[in-house]
């Protein structure tokens, strides 16, 4: 059940944070941040989020991210009915699209599988 609730809380924190940080935050160094994953701690004291970032603005990116931090926690508080906001740890994603790219490889071993079936191999 807490497991469950945790992976609630962890989508809806990713889906605020990517509006606040990609449409109503003013900062420059923040232009090209995408939130890609985020993960909540059990207790729901720590959220860890991966960010994309452009290439060449990793070190201003998550400075500007953890300068914000406070601000963020304060917006998520107000639109998510937490009992407990969680602290935000923001760290760059060195694989964005490896998600994606996952996908693309169990779908290829899928389709392998089966004409190896077909094939009787």
């Amino acid at each position: 059940m807490e497991d469950h609730r945790a992976q609630r809380v962890s989508e809806a924190l990713r889906e605020e944070l990517a509006e606040l940080i990609g449409f109503e935050m003013d900062d420059p160094r923040l232009g090209t941040v995408n939130v890609t994953t985020t993960e909540v701690s059990p207790d729901m004291r720590h959220a860890h989020i991966k960010v994309s970032i452009g290439a060449g603005e990793e070190r201003k990116a998550l400075a500007a991210l953890e300068h914000a931090k406070n601000f963020l926690r304060q917006e998520i508080a107000a639109r998510l009915n937490l009992r407990r906001v969680p602290d935000l740890h923001f760290t760059a994603d060195s694989h964005p699209d490896a998600e994606s790219r996952i996908d693309f490889l169990l779908r290829r071993a899928r389709r392998t599988r089966a004409r190896d079936k077909e094939t009787g191999t």
